[in-house]
């Protein structure tokens, strides 16, 4: 069984920036793909940003392609969520996800993974 838990929303600035962690428990998050996703209010849960459990493959959405980056620190079972030059449309939860079998393209298919996180809050002003 893995334990994902979020940290690092908040509320900040058009333009701005924030980290967001992601870290599993339970078993070595190294073994898992890792993906991000969000939910805006009166919106459907959405893709974001995805790393697989090799470090090999990342996708993003194309709404985010040169503002975020993902990261991974084994050492820690963490996985980090970069988000600079922030929208105010970047308002959402942002949900973690862990899954020890998807890869490739599916890796932004929500459906496929199994380990969910609580969600943070991504407040962007205007």
């Amino acid at each position: 069984q893995v334990q994902v838990g979020e940290s690092g929303g908040g509320l900040v600035q058009a333009g701005g920036s924030l980290r967001l962690s992601c870290t599993a428990s339970g078993r070595t998050s190294s073994s898992y793909t890792m993906g991000w996703f969000r939910q805006a209010p009166g919106k459907e849960r959405e893709f974001v940003a995805a790393l697989s459990w090799s470090g090999a493959g990342e996708y993003f959405a194309d709404s985010v392609k040169g503002r975020f980056t993902i990261s991974r620190d084994s050492a820690r079972n963490t996985v980090y969520l970069q988000m600079n030059n922030l929208k105010p449309e970047d308002t959402a939860v942002y949900y973690c996800a862990a899954d020890r079998v998807v890869t490739g393209i599916e890796m932004k298919n929500m459906y496929e993974y199994e380990y969910w996180g609580q969600g943070t809050q991504v407040t962007v002003s205007s």
